[in-house]
């Protein structure tokens, strides 16, 4: 019966190691290749090896790799905790037992759907991220924005202009906590009724601990949908070394550290939330142990 199963499971992921061997290997095997190397000759792709030349151009001597790397990453830190906050504001939202409950959870998973890789793009280019400027000018009174200053009314603006695409990348994320959410047993909630606990006890206390492992992938997905976001400035730049200068080398140095440096982010988070979920695991089995005791 085991073995049925692993081949159950061996038959339904082939499609992606097939994927995988035939379109993902050959590729990643010329990037590593063209980034110790320098193309000779680009017709016959006749590359030279010159070992890690091109990784100490572009970290130490390339003067728009290094800028545009931190605005990436300035950019991540604030994205992701302002993704994770309303897709898991808006699951518990629609959860509720309201009306059209479907019709909701449809409308917020819509923009996935109609706004991802080129479409996305041009509905940036489109200006529809800065039509929400309109918006802010009535919320915020001109004359608290003259008084504020141009940086800060810059800094509200650009905000304003991050909230758009932060909740249009919230489908996927709101599904998955939505998933969680309906994951937890309604007997949790009663008893924490019949203790007296508040909704903000109860969404500490029980909610955020049994969606805990739900967030983590929440996160780690949403790190991974902002660094290859439609309008990422490093993948702009990547292309531009490669398609526009025809720097095929150094694009590819680029990409690898672009690249390593995501990988390192990934496990660090992972490991770290894993480490906070195992012993939020263990304090709550303590806890119960304790209380049948």
């Amino acid at each position: 019966m085991a073995n049925r199963h692993k081949l159950e499971g061996l038959f339904f992921v082939s499609p992606f190691i097939i994927g995988t061997a035939l379109f993902f290997l050959y590729p990643i095997y010329q990037s590593i290749r063209l980034s110790f190397g320098y193309v000779v000759d680009i017709v016959g792709f006749n590359v030279r090896w010159v070992g890690i030349e091109n990784y100490v151009h572009v970290l130490l001597m390339d003067t728009e790799f290094m800028p545009i790397f931190l605005e990436v990453v300035q950019t991540t830190l604030i994205r992701v905790p302002l993704v994770v906050i309303f897709a898991i504001l808006i699951a518990i939202m629609i959860n509720q037992n309201i009306k059209a409950r479907g019709f909701f959870r449809t409308v917020f998973f819509i923009p996935f759907l109609l706004g991802t890789g080129v479409v996305m793009d041009q509905i940036l280019i489109q200006g529809v991220d800065e039509q929400v400027l309109s918006i802010a000018d009535g919320l915020i009174p001109y004359n608290l924005l003259f008084y504020l200053g141009s940086d800060v009314a810059e800094m509200i603006m650009e905000f304003f202009s991050m909230l758009v695409q932060v909740l249009w990348s919230t489908g996927v994320p709101i599904l998955l906590f939505l998933s969680g959410l309906q994951s937890i047993s309604d007997a949790l909630y009663e008893s924490a009724d019949i203790d007296g606990a508040t909704a903000w006890e109860k969404f500490w206390k029980i909610t955020i601990p049994m969606i805990s492992p739900t967030m983590l992938l929440v996160i780690v997905y949403s790190i991974v949908d902002s660094f290859t976001h439609a309008r990422n400035p490093m993948l702009e730049l990547i292309q531009e070394r490669a398609f526009y200068n025809i720097w095929f080398h150094r694009a590819a140095a680029m990409g690898w550290v672009y690249f390593t440096f995501i990988l390192l982010l990934l496990v660090i988070v992972f490991v770290v939330l894993r480490a906070y979920i195992e012993s939020g695991s263990s304090e709550y089995n303590h806890k119960r142990k304790v209380k049948r005791g």
